[in-house]
């Protein structure tokens, strides 16, 4: 795809954005007289100060331990937090079902920019973004021309023809017929279709060519996809394992979509490092997962929400995907699954997309806040670490020395009350990313 804008357009759109992102910036910070959630613990600590330097935190100390000529942001035994992390996130695909295989790559681009302030906005100072074009948006939001989260992005996820990444309606002409019938999102380098150990190998290089810190196959089902039930298997055994292969080589991993357990068990059985979704999963499999270490990365609220555009078939599916959820999240919980981790899979909707903090309190109803804080900072942050040397920027997820300084200041206790995080716009007076203050409403 070649997309040409003009210097002149480019440049008035980065200053437009630019005036919507409120962070200062200073190379040392403390912040003092914090009570600290570290992404682990199940307590908060004693008063303490962080000294901050260069985006990263240096010291944890005791309050007035700290040098005093410093600037200083005191949150008054306020609880602080790792910045949380979503780690099933969709900036791109924001647009409705009929809008994206519409839409251009203009409208695709002021979308995401409206997402990506959207996520920092609700206390997301990370996602790994889970299909997508995000390449450009990360550069842009890692420079500082537009606001937002740090992306680990996949870029394109790769599926078979009659696959998830398949958004061809049923009369569309065969690609054994047409070579260039494709869907506009895989034109926009949103999905991509391979087929064989070749394409396979193409595909994932292709993402790794432009940056992906991870790669993102489906091997099962999907709901916005047209040709493809959540019951099938799909890409053969040789075709995963094409993938788990080039991604191995660049020392990074690969996560699959899938609903059902055949799906995943041969997803895992080829060395697949983390399962998207898993709602129709039994519990052998479940078990299964857990024993071989294997990321689960399940969501709730995406399949509830009327998701705009789809057909009666697709809400079928949906429908269907809703029903497992709680037999899941159950199983998951009785199991103790230590590898869980939050996501969203928000798409189509802005204004769903800014309710998303709405995720943390469905996930009460089987874990408790504690379980959820892991899921959305220490354990989130674990699975973004296991890109390894594609990973561009750090560590994430944690509060301790070393650490990238992304960090929260919450009115509340939500080790207590996990719901105050449901409330960002007035709970979380506090953004910082990377030692910048993007918000301060203390």
């Amino acid at each position: 795809m070649k997309t040409n804008f003009s210097n002149t357009t480019t440049l008035v759109s980065a200053l437009i954005l630019a005036l919507l992102a409120p962070i200062a910036s200073a190379e040392s910070l403390i912040i003092r007289n914090a009570r600290i959630f570290d992404g682990e613990s199940e307590q908060l600590s004693a008063p303490s100060d962080i000294y901050i330097e260069d985006g990263l935190i240096k010291n944890i100390t005791n309050v007035n331990k700290t040098p005093q000529d410093i600037e200083t942001v005191d949150v008054g035994g306020r609880v602080l937090m790792p910045g949380m992390i979503n780690a099933h996130a969709h900036v791109m695909l924001q647009l409705n079902v009929l809008e994206s295989l519409t839409s251009d790559a203009y409208y695709y681009a002021y979308t995401a920019t409206l997402a990506a302030k959207s996520l920092l906005d609700n206390g997301f100072t990370t996602v790994r973004d889970m299909s997508g074009n995000t390449f450009s948006l990360k550069k842009a939001i890692d420079r500082g021309l537009i606001p937002g989260p740090r992306i680990f992005p996949s870029g394109a996820m790769i599926s078979q023809t009659s696959g998830h990444s398949d958004h061809r309606t049923a009369e569309a002409e065969s690609r054994l017929l047409d070579s260039g019938s494709r869907s506009n999102l895989e034109r926009m380098g949103m999905t991509i279709v391979a087929d064989g150990r070749p394409e396979v190998l193409q595909a994932v290089r292709e993402n790794l060519r432009r940056g992906a810190t991870q790669i993102k196959i489906a091997v099962g089902g999907g709901i916005s996809s047209y040709g493809d039930p959540l019951d099938v298997t799909q890409y053969t055994e040789e075709e995963i394992r094409a993938a788990v292969e080039a991604a191995n080589n660049w020392g990074t991993y690969v996560a699959a979509h899938v609903y059902n357990s055949e799906g995943i068990r041969r997803a895992v059985e080829m060395g697949v490092k983390s399962i998207e979704h898993a709602n129709l999963v039994d519990l052998e499999t479940l078990k299964y997962m857990q024993d071989q270490g294997v990321w689960l990365s399940p969501q709730v609220m995406i399949f509830e929400q009327e998701l705009r555009g789809m057909n009666a078939d697709q809400v079928a599916k949906q429908q269907l995907a809703l029903e497992g959820v709680n037999q899941l999240m159950t199983n998951a919980a009785k199991l103790d699954y230590r590898n869980i981790v939050f996501g969203e899979d928000m798409v189509t909707s802005l204004e769903g997309l800014n309710l998303i903090n709405q995720e943390l309190v469905r996930r009460a109803q089987w874990f408790t806040p504690i379980q959820i804080l892991r899921q959305v900072t220490s354990r989130a942050g674990e699975l973004c670490m296991l890109s390894g040397p594609r990973n561009p920027y750090g560590t994430v997820g944690v509060i301790k020395e070393g650490a990238i300084a992304d960090l929260l200041v919450v009115e509340g206790n939500p080790l207590q009350d996990i719901s105050v995080l449901a409330n960002p716009a007035d709970n979380i007076r506090v953004i910082m990313k990377g030692g910048e203050l993007y918000k301060n409403t203390l």
